[in-house]
């Protein structure tokens, strides 16, 4: 994913936290947060140490990632996600974490209607 279409700064993520809506499932909480006059849609990732060392958090951010690149043509532009990884995403592999990602993007409304 390109720079641009990542959310960074802590402040950023402090209002997507206080104003944006939440929803979740087992593996994932998501804050979604409209933003208006932005054409694509950001997202940005939090993946606790509690979940594992180094390399187990950033290939749990790299699946997550590629998960969101595969269903981006799906996803509501003009919105910034911000998604955290819980517990027991560290026992998943790539397509159950884009399964899950799937599930909780529904229960949100994430995707366009067709």
């Amino acid at each position: 994913m390109k720079k641009e279409l990542r959310v960074k700064k802590n402040k950023e993520f402090q209002e997507a936290f206080q104003k944006g809506q939440s929803f979740a499932n087992r593996q994932f909480v998501v804050y979604s947060l409209s933003k208006e006059g932005q054409e694509d849609f950001r997202i940005g990732l939090s993946v606790s140490k509690k979940i594992g060392n180094a390399v187990m958090r950033n290939q749990i951010k790299r699946y997550i990632r590629q998960a969101v690149f595969e269903l981006s043509d799906q996803i509501v532009p003009g919105n910034d996600y911000v998604i955290i990884a819980r517990k027991p995403v560290a026992d998943m592999d790539f397509f159950e974490v884009k399964k899950s990602l799937t599930h909780v993007f529904k229960v949100g409304k994430v995707f366009k209607r067709r």
